[in-house]
């Protein structure tokens, strides 16, 4: 999408979005869940909320395969897509929990070789530049701090973005990260492949039974290809830059956002089931 076209567009308010045919919930965690990096007793209930009115909730974010499994573990969720889809886990037949990966093991193990070796060049080019804390916890991506604990701001996000793309790498920023890979996976085609492994489902692209939710550039893929694309208000913030915007908006940011979505769905969820139709 050319940036003249994309100014043009202005996400929709909530209210406007058909929720009527929702049978779950794909979303971002930082930015989207969190509230000035802290996850909220009243977020937490909403996703409480959701899982108990039988709608599904898929965690998908940037963060590590350690962070995923332990959320996978202990959040109401069916299950956790992490490192901007390099590897998601969910719940087995028998409970156990699955971890899967969207490439094989022999080109994970080139891929990160090669990975680490690129992004320790740019990282020496770049003044205040250094690998996020949790950085350690990842086993496919790796994330550049420009916004947790750094504080490089947009030109020093957007030159590690440049100088590693030049390399062949892949990048893109979270609200808090410059999250890069090598391979051939995001956080949508990561999406589809849970869907087929965990439900036997394929997501259609006008698909109305799922929607999703984020906040910054990594979460445009999916913005594109979910017709119920939410973005929680902070996302204004780069409407103008986004590779693909939300169709709707919320008038809540961060967490807030994301409880003013559960609501809206909730509700919509009983009225449907108060007319007697299943959804």
């Amino acid at each position: 999408m050319k940036d003249s076209a994309k100014k043009d567009v202005e996400p929709r308010p909530l209210r406007k979005a058909d929720l009527s045919g929702v049978h779950g919930v794909f979303t971002d965690v930082d930015g989207t869940l969190t509230t000035g990096h802290k996850l909220r007793s009243q977020t937490m209930r909403a996703l409480e909320q959701l899982t108990a009115a039988g709608l599904r909730v898929v965690l998908v974010s940037g963060r590590p395969a350690g962070w995923g499994e332990a959320w996978a573990r202990q959040l109401p969720v069916e299950g956790v897509i992490v490192e901007n889809g390099g590897l998601f886990f969910l719940k087995g037949s028998r409970g156990q929990l699955c971890k899967v990966y969207l490439e094989p093991p022999a080109q994970r193990v080139a891929n990160r070789k090669r990975l680490e070796e690129e992004v320790r060049r740019v990282l020496a080019q770049v003044p205040g530049a250094r690998l996020s804390v949790d950085s350690r916890y990842t086993e496919v991506d790796l994330a550049v701090d420009y916004n947790e604990e750094a504080r490089l701001g947009d030109a020093g996000a957007g030159r590690i973005e440049a100088l590693l793309r030049a390399r062949g790498v892949t990048a893109v920023r979270s609200s808090v990260h410059v999250n890069c890979w090598l391979g051939r996976f995001d956080k949508l085609s990561a999406s589809r492949r849970f869907a087929r492994v965990a439900w036997g489902e394929k997501l259609q692209p006008a698909d109305g039974r799922y929607v999703y939710a984020g906040d910054s550039f990594n979460d445009a893929p999916m913005f594109q290809a979910f017709k119920l694309g939410v973005g929680v208000a902070n996302v204004r913030a780069v409407l103008d830059r986004i590779d693909a915007p939300p169709a709707f908006i919320t008038r809540a940011p961060e967490g807030r956002g994301f409880e003013e979505l559960a609501r809206a769905l909730l509700a919509r969820r009983r009225a449907v089931r108060s007319r007697g139709v299943s959804t």
